[in-house]
């Protein structure tokens, strides 16, 4: 929908956003005052009925979705743009990255990727710097990144071995209390030590952070040079994603006509197809009109690189769809309950892997001329209906059934699937079998592990943090992100999920998956 003048006059008129936030508004509907990108009658008709939806990226791309640029590579040659020249120490390390990180665009406004932290540091912390000097450097660097890039999109990752930065990014974290970065740390089944993930999991318990990966699954299906971003998006260093569409597949079962074979035969191909419609329409308008890749400072210093670029393809209301199939063919099971249900849903998720797989998209080059699969992990707008691949919120099975159940899906969604766990406070006196529980989960091919502690002031949205504290004071937010979190609390109850228990590992045994 275009913009109306009114809408412009309400945001400057709106009290509630801070000067950044207006700015990225009134951005947002200057873009909407032209056309959106050309789609055939039917791609369009499936757009107008939320079939397939478009993120709300806006009419006319101008930055691609999600960029990941190769920062060790900048700190080591430096930067012709920005005028800075290789870092020689921490301090530089420091504030380069702050430098470039003011200069990469995002969906968001804001860089959705700060780094392999520990890894970009390492090399600048040496025996000459003591743990009271690291802690104190990389304190004020923590808090920079919260004050100046507030938005809990804004991710880091840190590696899979245990280090003293490593060490010291956890600590901040349980310190500090902050929302911003997003952090993922990448579990590797035997270079990831007890002890490092036993610090990790403390770290949820007062923050909500990190999340999990399964570094093994991920490096098999991106290689080595990978990273987490925003909430779940697994995708290249040195690369990115173009956009991310979205295939709602409750809304596609209720346009079907007919059994459900014939929904496998005949609609969601054809729906895979017009969201592929979608998504090559406006990488054109990426790479062929606004001209990002040429005019991006970026790809001119090498940083970023169109072959390492791809799109996400993603999915949302598996749970829904099934649930009705399942209806329609008299049956009663539901999705997380029942095997026939269960294995209806594997049927969907493997089906769409296929047509993704044989979809061709323009300037997809990252993943050999197609996207990536990605299970969606919902907005704000979205009224009933579950994201991604999710046992929907509140009627999730007990622990070892509901990992069975989503687990069999996760490897088919190469740029990330999303699984929340809730857990109560009988975690904090058993830390050990949550990491039994992490090493259970991977070693079944699960590809992204998170849970919530029901008692700290952190609720995990969607795969954002947002604080219980901020909630209270909205309409005011200094976190952009926070005015979604406040709309995913109220339309899709996500502080209802239902809470795990954690007991022993003999009498909940995870490792047999």
């Amino acid at each position: 929908m275009r913009t109306r003048p009114e809408e412009v006059l309400a945001a400057i008129r709106e009290q509630k956003y801070t000067y950044r936030q207006k700015l990225q508004v009134l951005a947002g509907l200057a873009e909407n005052l032209l056309d959106e990108p050309a789609l055939g009658p039917e791609a369009a008709a499936a757009l107008e009925a939320r079939i397939i939806c478009d993120m709300y990226e806006g009419h006319a791309p101008y930055r691609a979705r999600y960029i990941l640029p190769d920062y060790a590579l900048a700190l080591r040659k430096g930067s012709d743009f920005l005028e800075l020249p290789p870092a020689t120490d921490l301090d530089e390390a420091l504030a380069h990255l702050l430098i470039m990180y003011s200069n990469v665009p995002s969906i968001t406004g804001f860089p959705v990727y700060f780094g392999d932290l520990d890894s970009l540091l390492l090399p600048y912390v040496g025996p000459a710097i003591d743990d009271e000097t690291l802690h104190r450097k990389l304190r004020l660097f923590w808090i920079s990144l919260d004050r100046m890039f507030p938005d809990a999109f804004a991710h880091t990752n840190l590696s899979p071995v245990y280090n003293r930065v490593a060490r010291t990014i956890l600590q901040l974290e349980r310190e500090l209390l902050q929302v911003v970065p997003n952090i993922s740390l990448k579990v590797h089944p035997t270079l990831t030590s007890d002890e490092y993930l036993l610090d990790a999991i403390n770290t949820v318990f007062a923050n909500g952070k990190p999340h999990f990966i399964n570094d093994d699954l991920m490096q098999h299906d991106l290689g080595e040079h990978y990273a987490a971003v925003s909430c779940y998006n697994s995708l290249k260093v040195g690369g990115g994603s173009h956009t991310l569409s979205r295939l709602n597949l409750k809304q596609s079962v209720l346009a079907h006509h007919g059994d459900v074979d014939a929904w496998f035969a005949s609609t969601l191909p054809h729906h895979v197809e017009l969201t592929g419609e979608l998504m090559a329409s406006r990488i054109r308008f990426l790479v062929e009109e606004s001209h990002f890749f040429d005019s991006s400072w970026l790809a001119r210093e090498g940083l970023i690189s169109l072959d390492r670029f791809s799109a996400m393809f993603g999915i949302f209301g598996l749970a829904e769809a099934v649930n009705l199939l399942m209806e329609r063919s008299g049956r009663s099971g539901t999705y997380g309950h029942d095997e026939e249900a269960d294995a209806l849903s594997y049927r969907i998720t493997s089906s769409i892997a296929q047509l993704v797989a044989e979809l061709p998209l323009p300037y997809c080059a990252g993943n050999n001329g197609h996207a990536f699969l990605h299970s969606q992990s919902g907005i704000d707008l979205d009224l009933d209906v579950t994201a991604g691949t999710r046992i929907p919120i509140g009627s999730e099975p007990p622990l070892l059934r509901h990992l069975q159940t989503v687990s069999r899906h996760h490897r088919f969604f190469q740029s990330g699937v999303s699984d929340i766990l809730h857990f109560d406070d009988m975690a904090v006196r058993n830390p050990e079998a949550i990491v039994d529980i992490i090493r259970g989960a991977f070693a079944s091919q699960m590809r992204d592990f998170t849970f919530n502690l029901n008692s700290n002031d952190f609720i995990r949205i969607t795969g954002y943090m947002v604080r219980k504290s901020d909630l209270a004071k909205l309409p005011a937010a200094r976190h952009s992100s926070t005015f979604l979190g406040a709309g995913s609390v109220e339309n899709s109850h996500v502080t209802d999920r239902a809470l795990k228990r954690v007991v022993s590992h003999e009498s909940s045994p995870v490792a047999g998956l």
